[in-house]
């Protein structure tokens, strides 16, 4: 049976429903999976398949572009139909079919075709699946909740780059260059995570019962983006303006191994960037709920600036390391704020739809953000993708700190 709409007013309940802990173990066991492959990606490319830089930059950003295209359909869906769940475990279930596909590609044209069928399984999933944890808590509740999410989520993002070190050591010792054997044993593990991720969404994740939208009679089809609100395309707006500088962390990658990190030491140092986050989003999450979402972002784009222009900077594989370790804390206070304050943006009945166009011009602008660092990256020099997403960082800084939100639903800016 569907449970009521919650109220938007304070619970004395600080225990989060099932819904939203289903979903955190539902990410926590996709990112165990994703983890093993996705951030050792680029050294594949790089390593085995002899990929450039810029086509590594193209595979990304037409991964996500093409994710993006699915998560604005996708939102509407979930809203038109009234039903998520069902469309959030297809969307798992197609990321979980394509990844053993990953380490049978011989050629970087072949793994991008893989490559876009695991994030098209991501733009069906996320947007149901923010809406389906916005639905089902208060509006005072919104930062832990998706705090929360984004700690299990970035947990098991740890656990997986763990298992991945463990392997790698095993496999090539200290090796500075990744293997195609190893790569292929890891794409083999991560399926016993991502089958599990689909029983336990399955299980335990139950549709709260909400308002449908409603269209008069001969509406224009455009009528429910317009619903969205002015306050909501500004935060957009900005958030677009943004992401045009926060190209891929591949480059990242790519710039640990060009200061001289191995393939295991880089794996450490994203263990220890995503414990860091794991360990600051719900703590960032509730400190939203509290002083105001939009304090929240800017202090994490501050951080991600100061950070980018240290990259630009760095002369060692250990600054490289310290300075994504620190990265963490600018993922945990924008990833799970951001969806937080979209949220405080819409009616209920849009939801959906609000979460796939926010997604979608997140993806849109991955496209030219990682082609773009690519080509700077070869014709200027590693250090220009870091300075343009520095520069980009503190001006959406100032954007949004002029912000006036037209709507927010009871919740603090």
């Amino acid at each position: 049976m569907n449970h009521p709409t919650p109220p938007d007013v304070p619970s004395q309940d600080t225990r989060l429903p099932r819904t939203v802990r289903a979903l955190t173990w539902t990410s926590l066991l996709t990112d165990i999976s994703s983890e093993m492959l996705l951030n050792i990606s680029p050294l594949f490319l790089a390593n085995v398949l002899g990929a450039p830089p810029a086509a590594i930059g193209a595979i990304e950003g037409a991964a996500e572009t093409t994710s993006s295209l699915l998560k604005a359909f996708s939102g509407w869906l979930s809203d038109r139909s009234g039903r998520r769940k069902p469309l959030a475990w297809a969307g798992y279930f197609i990321s979980t079919l394509s990844k053993p596909f990953l380490a049978l590609a011989s050629t970087w044209p072949a793994f991008l075709l893989v490559r876009v069928a695991d994030r098209a399984g991501k733009g069906i999933r996320n947007p149901p699946r923010d809406a389906l944890i916005a639905d089902s808590v208060s509006a005072h509740s919104r930062g832990r909740a998706f705090g929360l999410h984004r700690m299990g989520d970035t947990f098991g993002a740890a656990i997986g780059l763990g298992i991945a070190l463990a392997v790698t050591l095993l496999a090539q010792g200290g090796a500075l260059v990744l293997a195609r054997e190893t790569y292929a044993l890891l794409a083999l593990i991560s399926i016993v995570p991502a089958a599990l991720a689909l029983v336990v969404l399955w299980r335990g994740v139950t549709e709260v019962r909400r308002p449908r939208p409603a269209a008069a009679p001969g509406a224009p089809r455009l009528a429910g983006l317009r619903a969205l609100g002015r306050g909501y395309y500004r935060f957009l707006a900005i958030i677009a303006l943004f992401t045009l500088g926060n190209s891929s962390d591949a480059f990242l990658v790519l710039r640990a191994q060009e200061r001289g990190l191995s393939v295991a030491q880089i794996l450490g140092m994203l263990i220890s960037f995503n414990l860091l986050y794991a360990v600051a989003s719900l703590p960032l999450g509730s400190l939203s709920d509290r002083v105001g979402r939009r304090a929240v972002i800017i202090s994490g784009w501050l951080v991600y600036g100061l950070i980018y222009v240290g990259f630009a900077a760095a002369q060692t594989g250990a600054q490289v390391w310290l300075l994504y370790a620190a990265y963490g804390v600018y993922y945990a206070a924008v990833e799970g704020t951001a969806r937080a304050f979209v949220a405080d943006l819409l009616p209920r009945e849009r939801l959906g739809l609000g979460y796939g166009v926010y997604n979608m011009t997140v993806g849109l602008m991955a496209l030219p953000a990682s082609a773009a660092a690519g080509l700077l990256w070869q014709w200027v020099g590693p250090n220009a993708p870091f300075v343009l997403g520095a520069g980009l960082a503190l001006l959406s800084c100032a954007l949004l700190w002029l912000l006036r939100p037209s709507r927010a639903v009871a919740a603090p800016l």
